[in-house]
């Protein structure tokens, strides 16, 4: 079962689960992912914690604590939240310190309807950094505009960032940008840089989604043979930026001082589409020195049928960059696709922690004992 998987981090891909609930670490599921499957991180989002925790499966004596305590809602998730990423990272303490604090990662996100809050952001950063208490603990900050400035503080303090929602090309190269320029701080402040690490969470499989929607509304022959090609080329083209800002004079005088690299990661990795092949965005994106973020099915499908022959991402920048150019001559806007799919990715992500809080405030009063 886990050959493909094995081969894919042999290529030098991460292999990260992009799921937590407490049941998965209660019931030893981790556990068995990490040594069976190859699975080196975790991340999370808020609708993967809404969907946990309105399961309500292994919550409900935290809660009634919770409850019993009269904690605010906002407090309660949090609680609940840190705890999970907690015990996480502590299960996947093993791999952080066999990779020298590379992977045995878990994510935690701020606080979405701060994402365009600067200081905000790097206010909840550092509690959420204090809260969890684990050295192998990423900090999720979106890459919005508000955000870049967010990244550079919160690296110049010494904190590991996994910047996610990130669309792109130019907003990925501003987010290398700012994560270079907290790294020059975090120099400058005396600290130790190998400590500090990050991952670029580049969205994949949305990009399609949308583009594909509107080559359907286009129609005609060119425009249908392009579907599927814009993810993985937008991809690619990322991962030539990568190469091009770690291999400059800027990031030379970095590593000197034994910084670590970012490195990309593949998020949204799951195919919305069922016309295409169901590893799409994990075998035609293999490349030395990225991570692989995927949700259970897609971790399953690659392990029972993913064919991994190799680097699929070396020799492909002047197909991806005509495959780009070929939909915008269709009248298709790349900067529209991306603002668009920024912009959404946001409102979701803070929809799911609305009903996250909703849901919690609705059990907290359930759960609460009767005055008397």
């Amino acid at each position: 079962m886990t050959d493909a998987l094995k081969r894919l981090s042999d290529e030098g891909v991460a292999i990260w689960l992009d799921d937590l609930s407490r049941k998965r670490i209660t019931s030893g599921n981790l556990a068995e992912l990490i040594d069976q499957q190859h699975v080196v991180g975790v991340t999370t989002n808020p609708s993967i914690f809404q969907k946990a925790i309105s399961s309500g499966d292994g919550y409900e004596q935290q809660l009634t604590d919770l409850a019993t305590r009269k904690v605010t809602v906002d407090e309660a998730i949090r609680m609940i939240t840190t705890a999970d990423v907690r015990d996480a990272a502590d299960i996947l303490r093993p791999v952080f310190d066999a990779t020298d604090g590379q992977d045995g990662r878990v994510s935690i996100e701020v606080d979405p309807r701060l994402a365009h809050h600067t200081a905000a952001t790097v206010a909840e950063a550092k509690q959420l950094a204090w809260l969890v208490d684990r050295p192998n603990t990423l900090i999720k900050i979106p890459a919005t505009k508000a955000g870049l400035p967010a990244i550079t503080e919160v690296i110049g303090k010494g904190i590991s960032v996994n910047v996610t929602l990130i669309f792109s090309l130019e907003r990925y190269r501003e987010v290398m940008d700012a994560y270079l320029a907290g790294l020059e701080k975090a120099k400058a402040a005396g600290l130790d840089l190998s400590l500090i690490h990050s991952v670029a969470s580049f969205f994949v499989s949305r990009v399609d989604t949308e583009i594909d929607k509107r080559l359907d509304t286009v129609g005609t022959d060119e425009a249908k043979a392009l579907k599927g090609k814009a993810a993985l080329a937008n991809a690619r083209l990322a991962y030539q930026a990568y190469e091009e800002v770690f291999s400059s004079d800027r990031w030379a005088a970095l590593d000197r001082a034994q910084a670590n690299r970012q490195r990309p990661l593949w998020a949204s990795t799951g195919v919305k589409d069922p016309a295409y092949k169901d590893t799409l965005y994990v075998v035609d994106l293999v490349a030395p020195g990225t991570v692989n973020t995927m949700p259970e099915a897609t971790l399953d499908a690659t392990a029972d049928h993913g064919e991994v022959t190799g680097n699929t991402i070396a020799g492909t920048y002047e197909q991806a960059r005509a495959d780009l150019d070929a939909v915008a001559k269709l009248g298709i806007s790349y900067d529209d696709v991306v603002q668009l799919l920024e912009d959404e990715g946001v409102e979701k992500f803070e929809a799911s922690w609305i009903d996250l809080l909703n849901s919690t405030e609705a059990e907290l009063k359930r759960l609460a004992p009767s005055e008397g």
